[in-house]
């Protein structure tokens, strides 16, 4: 790597890391609606959220158990109303995994229609086949293990609303993005807007349930609602610029895989290195190169009509593993699974 280009990604890093101090912390972006910012790098750890109605809570993605574990006393400090509902902005173990911790405390878990789907699609251990994800994660974190897979019961398909006179929630589905059931909450009185992993804010775009080119319409949709204010599923919370940033990534990525139209596997794999040092050198989307940049150009480039870099195997097909990807020192692993396709 360049020093210039090091330089720009050291800058980046330090940027990102002292805005990711929050970890752990609770944070009130606006009277009754909560923020907690997840420990990704220790224990894979999702953002969660809350927001407190008149007579109960409606929290923002259940989080692994452990994650659920954690955060119900936080919430239980803010307010002394039930949890009534938890909504899962899509399918993955960081995010639904916590299910059942919420709905042993009383929560009705929601999520869009697609969110089932994925699970019948890749928990098919739960459904009677196969072992599938669930069954991989249990292998690498004791939470899981010691827990079982609760899908979704209250299900919608464009748009449910919660309201109680004083306040309003919108669950919204504009498309696929990170997953084909990706949903947002709208606060649209406050203008705060929740965005599971199809909006994050730093290095954590995995994109292997996803389709870039459908994500960044999706982005785009959610973008007309006007939010002030962005809370992301991994990363720490920000203003509409969130939002701008992540859509131009995934522009300025697509248009650098763009330019290896028509090479072999092995030439775009070759470029990847290329791709990288160009993206770090604009400093509006830099914090979101990473790890999964790789993928992301492999996986871009398929969308495109290109070849997968490494053939498949009957190993890949079953399970592609994420370590976590931190701007600070990072912990133990945390794993999750995905069908690379």
């Amino acid at each position: 790597m360049k020093s210039s280009t090091l330089f720009l990604a050291l800058l980046a890093l330090v940027s990102f890391a002292a805005a990711a101090d929050k970890v752990g912390e609770v944070q009130q972006v606006a009277p009754g609606v909560y923020f907690h910012q997840g420990d990704i790098a220790k224990s894979g750890h999702c953002n969660h959220g809350w927001i407190v109605f008149k007579d109960y809570v409606l929290v923002v993605d259940a989080n692994f158990p452990s994650g659920a574990q954690e955060i119900i006393p936080k919430i239980r400090k803010t307010t002394d109303k039930p949890i009534k509902f938890v909504f899962d902005t899509h399918h993955h173990g960081d995010h639904a995994y916590g299910n059942k911790v919420f709905a042993d405390a009383g929560a009705t878990v929601v999520a869009h229609e697609g969110v089932l789907a994925s699970m019948k699609e890749h928990e098919t251990g739960a459904f009677g086949g196969k072992p599938g994800r669930w069954e991989f994660a249990a292998k690498g974190r004791p939470d899981v293990k010691a827990s079982k897979l609760h899908p979704p019961t209250l299900l919608f398909d464009k748009k449910k609303v919660f309201e109680d006179g004083q306040r309003s929630v919108e669950l919204l589905h504009f498309g696929m993005a990170h997953t084909k059931g990706d949903g947002f909450a709208w606060l649209p009185k406050e203008k705060i807007l929740f965005t599971g992993d199809a909006c994050v804010n730093g290095p954590f775009n995995y994109v292997g349930d996803g389709d870039t080119a459908q994500w960044v319409k999706t982005l785009e949709l959610a973008q007309k609602l006007g939010a002030e204010t962005i809370c992301p599923a991994h990363g720490p919370v920000g203003t509409k610029q969130v939002l701008i940033d992540q859509i131009a990534y995934f522009k300025a990525i697509r248009a650098e895989v763009a330019k290896l139209a028509g090479k072999k596997p092995e030439e775009a794999k070759a470029a990847a290195p290329a791709i990288r040092e160009t993206l770090l050198k604009n400093a509006q989307i830099q914090r979101y190169v990473g790890q999964f940049i790789d993928s992301q150009i492999e996986k871009i480039f398929i969308e495109m009509g290109g070849e997968p870099f490494t053939p498949k195997t009957a190993a890949r097909d079953v399970k592609f593993e994420l370590p976590v990807v931190a701007a600070r020192p990072a912990g133990p692993k945390a794993f999750f699974t995905a069908d690379f396709k």
